[in-house]
């Protein structure tokens, strides 16, 4: 994660957008507040879009993933 990023609150949305520099993708994210959240679960984006087990919280991926991945 390059420079400082906003942190924001976990499970406080249902939906949100991730580009290719997030990948590997996992909820919650590092900007994410994580003391009232769930254990760090790794979620594949295969498919451009994910929804965590825990908390339900859906991942889409805006622009193109790395070639690589």
């Amino acid at each position: 994660m390059s420079g400082q990023q906003k942190q924001i609150p976990a499970n406080a949305q249902t939906c949100y957008e991730v580009s290719a520099a997030d990948l590997p993708l996992h909820c919650p994210m590092d900007n994410m507040s994580k003391w009232d959240s769930h254990p760090r679960v790794f979620l594949p984006m295969d498919k451009g879009h994910a929804k965590c087990p825990y908390c339900g919280a859906e991942y889409v991926l805006v622009g193109d993933a790395p070639a690589d991945h």
